[in-house]
Protein backbone atom coordinates (compact mmCIF):
# COMPACT_ATOMS: atom_id res chain seq x y z
CA UNK A 1 0.00 0.00 0.00
CA UNK A 2 1.30 3.64 -0.87
CA UNK A 3 0.60 6.95 0.83
CA UNK A 4 -0.63 9.25 -1.33
CA UNK A 5 0.66 12.50 -1.04
CA UNK A 6 -1.85 15.62 -1.06
CA UNK A 7 -0.16 17.97 -3.57
CA UNK A 8 -0.95 17.43 -7.12
CA UNK A 9 1.32 15.26 -9.32
CA UNK A 10 3.21 17.53 -11.96
CA UNK A 11 3.04 15.40 -14.59
CA UNK A 12 -1.08 15.22 -14.63
CA UNK A 13 -1.63 18.44 -13.59
CA UNK A 14 -3.42 20.61 -16.73
CA UNK A 15 -2.13 23.81 -18.34
CA UNK A 16 1.97 23.18 -17.12
CA UNK A 17 4.17 22.97 -19.75
CA UNK A 18 7.26 21.22 -19.80
CA UNK A 19 9.12 23.20 -17.47
CA UNK A 20 6.87 23.71 -15.07
CA UNK A 21 5.21 27.37 -16.36
CA UNK A 22 1.61 27.99 -17.07
CA UNK A 23 0.16 28.60 -20.74
CA UNK A 24 -0.04 32.02 -21.11
CA UNK A 25 -3.73 33.28 -20.44
CA UNK A 26 -4.07 30.08 -18.43
CA UNK A 27 -4.50 32.08 -14.85
CA UNK A 28 -6.95 34.60 -14.04
CA UNK A 29 -6.23 38.63 -15.53
CA UNK A 30 -6.98 39.60 -12.49
CA UNK A 31 -6.80 37.76 -9.03
CA UNK A 32 -8.42 38.84 -5.81
CA UNK A 33 -6.05 39.43 -2.42
CA UNK A 34 -6.80 37.69 0.53
CA UNK A 35 -5.48 40.55 2.68
CA UNK A 36 -8.45 42.94 3.61
CA UNK A 37 -11.71 41.02 4.67
CA UNK A 38 -14.53 40.23 2.13
CA UNK A 39 -17.23 41.32 4.27
CA UNK A 40 -18.25 42.94 7.20
CA UNK A 41 -17.03 41.34 10.56
CA UNK A 42 -19.40 40.34 13.13
CA UNK A 43 -19.55 42.58 16.13
CA UNK A 44 -17.07 41.49 19.22
CA UNK A 45 -18.30 40.59 22.76
CA UNK A 46 -17.86 43.49 25.56
CA UNK A 47 -14.78 45.32 26.22
CA UNK A 48 -15.86 45.01 29.94
CA UNK A 49 -15.64 41.10 29.69
CA UNK A 50 -12.06 40.92 28.17
CA UNK A 51 -10.42 43.42 31.62
CA UNK A 52 -11.62 41.59 33.54
CA UNK A 53 -10.64 37.99 31.95
CA UNK A 54 -7.02 40.61 32.10
CA UNK A 55 -7.16 41.45 35.53
CA UNK A 56 -7.42 37.39 36.75
CA UNK A 57 -4.83 36.40 34.56
CA UNK A 58 -2.36 39.33 35.76
CA UNK A 59 -3.44 38.50 39.51
CA UNK A 60 -2.49 35.03 38.68
CA UNK A 61 0.97 36.12 37.20
CA UNK A 62 1.86 38.28 40.03
CA UNK A 63 0.71 35.47 42.54
CA UNK A 64 2.90 33.01 40.56
CA UNK A 65 6.12 35.73 40.64
CA UNK A 66 5.44 36.14 44.73
CA UNK A 67 5.24 32.21 45.29
CA UNK A 68 8.92 32.29 43.27
CA UNK A 69 10.21 35.53 45.07
CA UNK A 70 9.12 33.72 48.17
CA UNK A 71 10.60 30.27 47.41
CA UNK A 72 14.41 32.06 46.49
CA UNK A 73 14.09 34.04 49.70
CA UNK A 74 13.33 30.59 51.75
CA UNK A 75 16.52 29.49 50.34
CA UNK A 76 18.59 32.21 50.99
CA UNK A 77 17.73 31.90 54.85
Amino acid sequence: MTASTPDPDPDTTPGLEPGGSVVPGDTPPVESSTSGASDRQPPTGSTGANWVAYAVVGVAVVLVGLFFVGYVVGLAD
